[in-house]
């Protein structure tokens, strides 16, 4: 039961992960067609930074702590990367999103692909944690319901 209840838990993570990284995309899109200004842009952005590195972080720690090796080995990388990004953030910005620097140097389309990555990787693992899940639920053991014992 152990693996199906990660497998599970996995699946609710990545799904939050996904949807949150689709409003990050449309977010940067709103701000690149002036649907919205730098700076609403980059208070909404940088207000998730936080929370999907702990849900990526939390994630790859059960990974780790249940002995599923191959998973945490290809989870560690975005962690590792959405980590650095957190800690290397220039000091006097605001945070990852600086509206002072976002439409510089080609930022808002760095940010936009980094985004666009990230969605790609949430939703190839959501379909992993879910073939995992109904395969770690197919091979608990199952009791019997006592008919066939009978004859």
């Amino acid at each position: 039961m152990g693996d199906a209840l990660l497998f599970v838990g996995a699946l609710f993570d990545s799904a939050a992960l996904l949807f949150l990284t689709v409003y990050v995309v449309v977010t940067l899109s709103d701000l690149e067609c002036d649907y919205l200004n730098a700076q609403q842009c980059c208070t909404k952005l940088n207000m998730w930074v936080i929370p999907e590195l702990i849900g990526n972080g939390v994630l790859t720690f059960f990974l780790l702590v249940t002995f599923h090796w191959f998973l945490f080995l290809l989870n560690i990388p975005m962690t590792i990367w959405q980590a650095y990004k957190v800690i290397h953030v220039p000091s006097g910005n605001f945070g990852i999103y600086d509206p002072t620097e976002i439409h510089n140097r080609g930022n808002l389309k760095k940010h936009t692909r980094d985004s666009l990555i990230r969605l790609a990787f949430y939703l190839i693992f959501f379909f992993i944690y879910l073939y995992c899940m109904i395969i770690s639920l197919l091979t608990k053991s199952i009791p019997s319901s006592g008919a066939s014992e009978d004859f």
